[in-house]
């Protein structure tokens, strides 16, 4: 018998890409009473694991046309996520739109999809998404009337409020704030696929840069003692996280002194070794083996190279490391 707070949730509307942990999470709100409303490609998806689903065309009453392109902006679904349950329910009623209490949707791939070497225009354009956001900020800005869920891994959350005392005011906050945060990095990534795409590639500069990072670890202190830090990186999962081989966590001068010592070893055409410490170049060298450019590097300052940070243009041999691990 389900309780009185997952009886609560009487209609969700579910329009997902990532179908990871979809089954057991629409499973347990329909074993709670919830009626469940969903799109074309997840209704399917969710018939076959076995779990009853309503059409989103037989709730509007509207068939999905253009390939998909419309099916979810119409006032049945926006007015069901946007209605106060006091102040809008009458009119709502008035025009035959019922409550949505629940929304889980998350986007069409276009991080991915943009990020792939043979992605054409097309496919690109094909996968920015227009209602799954549109619905997502109608239920995030009504978060007090609605639970609103765009990542999978929190289904799981959501299913332990409700079997407790339910989704509180805080949870919701935290839920609508994560969604405005995903929107906004995909708004930014569209806008940097199509800033490639007017001010062309190599040289050109584009006109803006939007920025979406998310925090990827808490760092154990800023440049000094009594300062926080934190290490952010691309939202859209873009560009490739160094990874540490061996030794304790990276702190803020750490990864400062190598970002600067990799763009200036880059600086260079031919094989180079740049040593920074405290954001001060120690040494910096060419040569025709990586090995010996570390050793001119480190020649130039050894005393102040200490503690500091060694990056090079080109991949570290084993001669190379040989001679980093017998200076130390």
């Amino acid at each position: 018998m389900a309780n009185k707070t997952r009886k609560s949730i009487r209609r969700a509307l579910v329009s997902v890409s990532d179908k990871s942990r979809l089954a057991e999470f629409a499973r347990f709100l329909v074993d709670g009473g919830t009626e469940i409303i969903a799109t074309s490609s997840t209704h399917r998806f969710l018939s076959d694991e076995g779990v009853a689903a309503r059409t989103i065309d037989s709730y509007t009453g509207m068939p999905e046309i253009m390939r998909g392109r419309l099916r979810t902006l119409h006032p049945k679904v926006h007015g069901g996520l946007l209605a106060d349950t006091e102040r809008d329910a009458a009119e709502a009623e008035a025009h035959g739109i019922g409550r949505i209490d629940l929304l889980a949707v998350n986007l069409y791939p276009f991080e991915e999809t943009a990020a792939r070497k043979d992605c054409t225009p097309e496919e690109a354009i094909e996968k920015i998404d227009v209602g799954g956001p549109a619905m997502l900020r109608a239920a995030a800005k009504n978060h007090a009337n609605v639970i609103t869920v765009c990542d999978p891994a929190d289904y799981a959350r959501v299913c332990e409020a409700l079997e407790g005392d339910g989704v509180s005011e805080e949870m919701r906050r935290e839920l609508a704030l994560k969604v405005f945060r995903r929107t906004a990095a995909y708004d930014a990534a569209i806008n940097a696929y199509f800033s490639r795409e007017a001010d062309g590639e190599g040289d050109a500069l584009p006109a803006t840069i939007d920025l979406a990072l998310r925090r990827a670890e808490a760092l154990a202190y800023g440049e000094n003692p009594h300062q926080s830090a934190a290490f952010y990186a691309a939202a859209d999962g873009g560009g490739k996280r160094p990874e540490l081989l061996q030794g304790g966590a990276l702190s803020f001068n750490n990864i400062a002194d190598a970002d600067a010592a990799l763009a200036c070893a880059c600086e260079f055409e031919t094989t180079a070794c740049a040593i920074i410490k405290h954001a001060t170049p120690c040494g910096v060298a060419c040569e025709a083996a990586p090995s010996r450019a570390y050793v001119r590097a480190l020649e130039a300052d050894a005393l102040s190279a200490f503690g500091g940070v060694i990056a090079f243009n080109c991949t570290v041999d084993e001669a190379t490391a040989t001679e980093i691990v017998s200076r130390q």
